[in-house]
């Protein structure tokens, strides 16, 4: 049984709506949306555990474990279908065969929440969930009220959606596909008025065979763009200003290279965050700080200004903003302290944000030994897509340990990333490095040689294992 493409609307009227694959995190947090907009809601997922399953029962939202026919036995008026659904799923077949209108994730998102407001779109290989939080807190410091969907906890809120007032929505625009039925990229249902481009490159490697593919889903969103939109882009990337030379709006390039409308200079990283100066078309508009350490969250923070300034937004607002914007969680976040020792958690797992998260931190905290703790873990992490890229992304760390990742069944062996050739090869260059089956294996290496001033980045997009916790409580406890 197959969907019927002329089901995939939302009905005239609606009451209840379900969510398979209610439990994700964005899923999640547009099952609140749904909610806190006055709609009935429901949800089933195979994997129903904390926190989200915790958050979604605070709401009162009823979450069926596993997914069955049976679960839509009280026929919602829509289903909304997640991207970890697949077109065998029970669950879809059953809302296939009883003919139930149906969206994905990012139709629901538009259709019910972008709709009449500004869309503001951050898209790119890198930074999309750092540059948007910051400019949703920015927007709210200033009085704008906005509405937001991002795929990190936003530290100001304390969540990753808002539904606010304000006649701005905020969206994280993930290059990734849409749904089964669907495999265009989720930002082109997003309708950007105003959209950041930070960087493209190769990532992704199950949905995209190659760069020209993730180029051409790019150049797609540029053409989206109408032409009283802008398109604030990286012109120092070279693929993205290719890319933005397609545009038929209005393109504002950022960056550190000499003629960019909106510069970065004078720049400078200290333990207690960055400092840098922004020139407006040559001319100085203003001097800024971060508590975000490093150059790649200066040109996020750049683009960001550029909007904001695109908006009416005066420098002075924007510099008192962002000096005070606490950051996102899992984005060099400090996890804690203990016998001297500073462990921090980061989502950088695309060997170039491994390597500008392990620079940034190097100078914040230049003179301490830096150890990264690297678990290869996405799709493409844990391909040999990347294999030769990653021994260059550790070069600002004074130690590296790498986890065995959890190896990709439909991979053949020698497609699959090896952690162990990482570290030979790393250690070949005469690099302290070393190679962990396990978990438990780096807990106790860590605990056996960690002293005070050292600072332990653990970089993952996944929970691993709870590593940051139980570190701390090892340290602790020694």
């Amino acid at each position: 049984m197959t969907l019927d493409p002329s089901l995939n609307r939302s009905p005239d009227h609606v009451s209840h709506i379900h969510l398979l694959g209610i439990c994700g995190t964005g899923m999640g947090a547009l099952a609140g949306m749904l909610q806190s907009a006055g709609y009935r809601v429901s949800g089933s997922d195979e994997h129903v555990y904390p926190p989200m399953s915790d958050y979604l029962a605070g709401l009162g939202i009823p979450v069926m474990s596993g997914y069955r026919p049976e679960n839509l036995a009280e026929r919602p008026d829509l289903v909304v279908i997640g991207n970890v659904i697949r077109a065998v799923n029970p669950e879809a077949q059953a809302v296939a065969a009883a003919g139930i209108p149906y969206l994905s994730f990012p139709q629901t998102l538009s259709r019910y929440f972008i709709d009449g407001k500004t869309s503001l779109v951050v898209c790119g290989t890198h930074g999309k969930t750092t540059t948007s939080s910051l400019l949703a807190t920015l927007l709210q410091h200033a009085g704008q009220e906005p509405s937001f969907m991002i795929g990190g906890i936003v530290q100001a809120f304390g969540r990753n959606f808002n539904l606010g007032s304000g006649p701005y929505f905020v969206a994280e625009g993930d290059e990734y596909d849409t749904a089964f039925f669907d495999k265009g990229p989720k930002f082109l249902h997003y309708q950007p008025k105003i959209c950041i481009l930070t960087s493209v490159e190769f990532d992704h490697a199950d949905i995209y065979a190659d760069f020209a593919a993730v180029q051409a889903a790019f150049r797609r969103l540029v053409k989206i763009l109408p032409p009283d939109g802008c398109l604030v882009a990286c012109l120092d990337d070279p693929t993205v200003a290719e890319i933005a030379a397609e545009a038929s709006c209005p393109v504002v390039g950022y960056g550190e290279a000499a003629g960019r409308d909106f510069q970065v200079t004078d720049l400078a990283v200290t333990p207690s965050g960055t400092t840098f100066t922004i020139t407006k078309n040559g001319a100085r508009f203003g001097a800024f700080t971060s508590r975000m350490p490093g150059r790649h969250n200066a040109l996020n923070s750049a683009a960001v200004i550029a909007v904001l300034d695109r908006l009416g937004i005066d420098a002075a607002t924007i510099a008192s903003g962002l000096s005070v914007f606490q950051g996102v969680r899992r984005r060099q976040e400090v996890r804690g302290v203990e016998r001297g020792v500073t462990v921090i958690d980061d989502f950088a797992h695309h060997p170039t944000a491994v390597r500008e998260t392990l620079d940034a931190l190097r100078q914040a905290y230049a003179g301490h030994r830096l150890i990264a703790v690297f678990e290869p873990r996405t799709n493409s992490s844990r391909r040999r897509v990347f294999q030769e890229a990653y021994v260059a992304a550790f070069d600002h760390a004074d130690q590296v340990v790498v986890r065995e990742p959890v190896a990709l069944a439909q991979l053949a062996e020698e497609e699959r990333f090896s952690s162990a050739q990482l570290v030979a090869e790393l250690k070949g260059q005469g690099r302290d490095a070393r190679y962990f089956a396990t978990t438990e294996e780096i807990l106790a290496h860590l605990g056996g040689q960690l002293r005070p001033g050292d600072v332990v980045a653990i970089l993952s997009n996944g929970g691993f294992d709870n590593i940051h916790t139980r570190l701390l409580d090892l340290l602790r406890q020694a």
